[in-house]
C-alpha cells in the first residue's frame, strides 16, 4: 500500500458498501468515533437504496488533519462486505484504490488480487462466537491502517455499546483486536502515513448530521410543538425531536397524514404553541392548502422541507434540490413567506432557530429546505453557541376591543392568544374583516391583501445577505446555495485562482438587495445547483435581474464531489 503511503498530509477517503442491514451504519458510527477520539477530523456521508435489505449502499468517510466537510469521488480505501461492491462503485475505483475484504467475496471482482487485503472477517468472527462480530473486525482492520492501536480505542468501544451486556462488549474487544492482527501481519500491509490534529482541540467539537442540527436549531427556537407524518428523508429530524421531546417539553406528533399535521402545527400556533412540521416533496404537496390557510389567517409556521429526487415518489432515498420553486409558491392566493436554505451545520441550527423568531414577528410561514446529501452527512464542528440565540414571542395580551387583524401601518397586526386577555380571538379561512369575522366588502378585500403583502417590505430589511468567499476583486463568481456550499467551497479553493470567489445564498427568498451588484460585478457568473431546470438561476433572473452566463446542473440522484466538479469549473473558466 505503498501509494497510500504517499500521501502524507492530505485527508484519506475510505469507503464501506455493502447491502441494506449488513451492519455499515455500525461501521461508520464506531469508526468515526473512534477517529474524533483519537484527534481526527471526520466527515461522513452515505448513498442507498430505498429497501430494508439487500441492493447496495456505500458510505463515505474522510479522515483528515484538518477540517473536511465535502463529498468526493475519490476512493483510497474500499471496504467491501458483499458481493457487487466493485461494480457498484466502478466509477469511482481507481488504479491507486486499495480493497478491503474477503477473498472468497470479492476476488472475482478485482483484478489486481495484490490490491485487495484479505481480511476473512465472518471467519474471524465466527471464531469468536458469531457473525454478528464481523463489523468490529473490519473496524480493527481499518484503525490498523491508521496506526491506532486496539488498546487507545477501549474508551470509545465502552462507550459505544454501553447498553449491552459485559459479553457482549468483551467479544467486540476481542474482534478489533482480531482485525487489528490480521491486517498487520499481511504481507500487502501498510499504514497510512497521515497525522492527527490537536487531539483536546477535536475532542471538544461535535459531532452532529444535518437532522440534528436542525433539530437541535428548533429546540433552541422554543419549538414545543411537531406534527409531522414520516417520509425520507426529513424523518430523522421528528424522530431526533421526539426522542428528546421529555427533556424540553415538547409534543411530538405522528400524524395519520400530512394534511392533518399541518393543521395541527396551526392550531398549536393559534393556541400559542410554537410548531413546526418535518416533511419531503411528495408529503409537502399535501401541505399546500394548509400553507395558504396559514398565508389567510396569519399564522406563523416552520416548515422544514428536506428534498428528494421527484416527480412523486421518484428516488425516495437520493438527494435534489428539486423543491425551491415548490416551496416558493405553494399555497393558492398571495401572501408572503421566507426560504431559508442552510448548507453548513451551523447554518441549519442558527436559520433554524431563527425561523421560529421571525415567523412569530411577521406572522409568515418560513421555510427550512434541506435535501437528502445534508440530512444524512455530518462532521465535527464547534459546539454551537446558545449565547444570541433567544426565545422572542411576539403575541400580546387581549382587551376587549381587540382586533386580530387591525390595519396597521406595517402590515403587521397585533397577534393574540386565546384566553390570554378579555378579547376574542377569531380566525377564518374566509376573507375577513379587522376582527375576523368573513366579509365580501371588496374595499377591504384590497385593505387586506394589501396589509399582507406589506410584510414582504419589512422582511426583505431583514434578509441574511449571500456570503462571499474568496477575492473581494473576482472576475469569476461561482454561485450556489444551500447543501452544496462546502463541495463548492472546497472545489474552488483547490483550483486556487485569484479571479475567482463563491457567493453561497443561504437565504434565497426574499434575496437580499446586495445579490444583483456582487452577481453584475462579475465577468462570468456559474450557477451549481442540483436540479434539471436551473431553479435558483431562474429565481435569481425574476427576483434579482440578473442573467448568468453557465449553469452546472446535477440530478441522478447524488450530491456534487468537490474533486470531479473542479474540473467542471475549470473547463468553464
Amino acid at each position: 500500500m505503498a501509494n497510500l503511503s504517499a500521501k502524507k498530509g492530505r485527508d484519506i477517503s475510505v469507503v464501506l458498501c455493502g447491502q441494506a442491514g449488513q451492519g455499515i451504519q455500525t461501521v461508520e458510527k464506531l469508526f468515526t468515533r473512534i477517529l474524533k477520539a483519537n484527534g481526527y477530523h471526520v466527515f461522513a456521508t452515505k448513498e442507498y437504496m430505498s429497501r430494508v435489505r439487500g441492493g447496495m449502499n456505500s458510505t463515505l468517510i474522510r479522515i483528515s488533519d484538518k477540517p473536511v466537510c465535502a463529498f468526493i469521488d475519490r476512493i483510497d480505501i474500499l471496504v467491501g462486505l458483499n458481493k457487487g461492491t466493485v461494480k457498484h462503485l466502478k466509477k469511482r475505483i481507481t488504479p491507486e484504490t486499495m480493497i478491503i475484504g474477503e477473498m472468497g467475496v470479492l476476488g472475482d471482482e478485482v483484478e489486481n488480487k495484490n490490491r485487495l487485503l484479505d481480511i476473512p472477517f465472518s471467519e474471524i468472527a465466527a471464531n469468536i462466537g458469531s457473525k454478528i462480530y464481523s463489523n468490529t473486525v473490519a473496524v480493527g482492520a481499518l484503525i490498523s491502517m491508521l496506526s491506532v492501536k486496539p488498546e487507545e480505542v477501549i474508551d470509545c468501544l465502552k462507550q459505544f455499546f454501553k447498553d449491552k451486556s459485559q459479553e457482549i462488549l468483551e467479544k467486540n474487544i476481542e474482534a478489533l483486536k482480531a482485525g487489528y492482527e490480521k491486517a498487520v501481519n499481511l504481507e500487502n500491509f501498510s499504514s497510512i502515513k497521515i497525522k492527527a490534529a490537536a487531539i483536546n482541540e477535536v475532542k471538544k467539537q461535535i459531532l452532529v448530521n444535518g437532522s440534528e442540527a436542525v433539530g437541535l436549531g428548533a429546540i433552541a427556537g422554543g419549538c414545543n410543538f411537531i406534527s409531522s407524518y414520516p417520509m425520507s428523508p426529513s424523518t430523522a429530524v421528528l424522530v431526533f425531536l421526539a426522542q428528546n421531546s421529555r427533556d424540553f417539553g415538547i409534543l411530538a406528533e405522528q400524524a395519520e397524514d400530512e394534511i392533518s399535521a399541518i393543521n395541527m402545527a396551526i392550531g398549536a400556533w393559534y393556541a400559542g404553541a410554537r410548531a413546526m412540521v418535518t416533511t419531503s416533496g411528495g408529503g409537502f404537496a399535501l401541505m399546500t392548502e394548509g400553507i395558504s390557510l396559514a398565508g389567510m389567517l396569519e399564522s406563523p409556521m416552520v416548515i422544514h422541507l428536506a428534498q428528494r429526487p421527484g416527480p412523486a415518489t421518484g428516488l425516495p432515498t437520493r438527494t435534489e434540490q428539486g423543491d425551491l420553486e415548490l416551496a416558493l409558491y405553494a399555497g393558492h392566493g398571495e401572501f408572503p413567506r421566507i426560504i431559508f436554505a442552510p448548507g453548513t451545520l451551523e447554518d441549519a441550527f442558527y436559520l433554524t432557530q431563527k425561523a421560529f423568531n421571525i415567523a412569530d414577528k411577521f406572522q409568515i410561514p418560513v421555510f427550512i429546505l434541506t435535501d437528502q446529501y445534508f440530512i444524512d452527512s455530518y462532521y465535527n464542528t464547534e459546539p454551537f453557541n446558545l449565547k444570541n440565540c433567544t426565545v422572542e414571542k411576539h403575541f400580546i395580551e387581549t382587551s376587549e376591543n381587540y382586533r386580530r387583524y387591525k390595519l396597521t401601518e406595517d402590515g403587521i397586526s397585533p397577534r393574540g392568544i386565546p384566553g390570554f386577555g378579555r378579547g376574542l380571538v377569531c380566525a377564518d379561512s374566509d376573507e375577513h374583516d379587522q376582527e375576523g369575522h368573513i366579509t365580501e366588502d371588496l374595499e377591504l378585500r384590497i385593505k387586506m391583501v394589501d396589509k399582507r403583502l406589506k410584510k414582504l417590505d419589512l422582511i426583505k430589511q431583514e434578509s441574511i445577505p449571500p456570503e462571499l468567499l474568496g477575492p473581494e476583486n473576482y472576475e469569476n463568481l461561482i454561485i450556489c446555495w444551500g447543501s452544496t456550499i462546502n463541495i463548492i467551497n472546497e472545489a474552488v479553493s483547490n483550483l486556487g485562482r485569484k479571479d475567482t470567489a463563491v457567493l453561497y445564498f443561504k437565504q434565497v427568498y426574499p434575496l437580499h438587495e446586495s445579490a444583483n451588484k456582487l452577481i453584475n460585478k462579475a465577468s462570468k457568473t456559474i450557477v451549481v445547483e442540483n436540479n434539471a431546470a436551473g431553479q435558483f438561476a431562474r429565481l435569481l433572473k425574476i427576483h434579482a435581474d440578473v442573467n448568468i452566463s453557465h449553469n452546472i446542473l446535477k440530478y441522478d440522484g447524488l450530491c456534487f464531489a468537490s474533486d470531479s466538479i473542479a474540473e467542471k469549473i475549470k473547463k468553464l473558466l
